[in-house]
C-alpha cells in the first residue's frame, strides 16, 4: 500500500515537473491509501483552484481507493508523531495513518524528510 499525501496529489494533478516524477511512484489504484484528511485537503484546494466539478471528479477517483477515516488509534499515534518528530497536526495524522496500515508515504513535503518509509519527491 502507498499513501499519497496531498502535496503529491496536487503536483500530479497539475502536471508539474515534480508531478511527473510523482507519477513514476504511483501504485495501481487498488494500492492507494487515502485518508479522509487528504480528501478534505484536496476538496478545499481543488474547489478553490479549479471549481467544484473538478473537486467532485477527483474525490470520485479517491473513492475507488482504500479510504481510511481518522479513528482513535490513528489520533493517538498522530499525537505521538507530533511529539517524536515535531510534525504539524495534519502531517502527523498522515504519517500515523501510513504507519497504521504498513504503507509507504509518497509526499513532496520536506517536513517528512528522514522519516521511515517516506518517498520524498521534493519541490524545486
Amino acid at each position: 500500500m502507498r499513501l499519497v499525501d496531498s502535496s503529491a496529489w496536487i503536483e500530479w494533478l497539475i502536471g508539474s515537473p515534480v508531478g511527473k516524477t510523482v507519477a513514476e511512484h504511483l501504485p495501481e489504484r487498488a494500492a492507494w491509501l487515502v485518508p479522509t484528511l487528504v480528501q478534505l485537503e484536496l476538496t478545499m484546494w481543488l474547489t478553490r483552484e479549479h471549481g467544484e466539478a473538478t473537486a467532485d471528479q477527483v474525490i470520485a477517483f479517491t473513492q475507488v481507493c482504500s479510504i481510511v477515516p481518522l479513528d482513535t488509534q490513528i489520533a493517538l499515534a498522530a499525537a505521538e508523531a507530533c511529539r517524536a518528530h515535531g510534525l504539524a497536526t495534519a502531517d502527523a495524522i498522515i504519517f500515523a495513518t501510513a504507519c497504521a496500515h504498513d504503507a509507504d508515504l509518497l509526499t513532496c513535503d520536506r517536513d517528512f524528510e528522514g522519516l521511515p518509509r517516506v518517498i520524498l519527491v521534493p519541490r524545486m
